[in-house]
């Protein structure tokens, strides 16, 4: 079996594992009746849903040959994901302003651990942004290059 055979194998199981964590959260969640407990164990449910999605997407990314994005997809996709940079650089400015004044050690833990999670967005988005939408996209400009790359003399007279 060759590596990305193992490769995939593994995050096909982890998949599995992840979708076994959040049907045991999902059915204890139920029984839990303290909000910052509750608050915690659902947000780690909801990451291993996300960590389930990646997974996939991580398989589709060596299984599947890429398909470039057009032109309209990119500037969708790039106003998408500027507009939540956005959204998570303003959370985060508001979220450092407000937790040096708060003294409950409990409130602030978990305003902490929000404000990690939006700095790992942030950052996460900035990458969406810079490599994955750039990389796949084909505008019209490349698709006139690759056209015209290789043609000796670019329909000119004499070629």
């Amino acid at each position: 079996m060759s590596s990305k055979d193992k490769l995939i194998e593994f995050m096909k199981h982890q998949i599995t594992i992840e979708k076994e964590i959040v049907s045991s959260l999902n059915i204890g969640l139920a029984d839990v009746h303290n909000p910052p407990v509750k608050g915690v164990l659902k947000g780690i449910s909801l990451d291993s849903v996300k960590h389930a999605e990646l997974y996939s997407a991580a398989i589709t990314l060596l299984t599947n040959p890429s398909k470039a994005l057009t032109q309209e997809n990119l500037d969708e996709q790039r106003e998408l994901v500027e507009k939540h940079i956005k959204m998570e650089s303003e959370l985060i400015q508001k979220l450092e302003k407000m937790l040096p004044s708060i003294e409950n050690n409990k409130v602030r833990f978990l305003l902490d651990s929000i404000l990690t999670d939006e700095r790992r967005h942030h950052a996460m988005l900035k990458i969406v942004l810079d490599i994955i939408v750039k990389g796949e996209t084909m505008t019209e400009d490349d698709w006139w290059e690759l056209l015209w790359k290789n043609v000796p003399f670019h329909g000119a007279p004499g070629g």
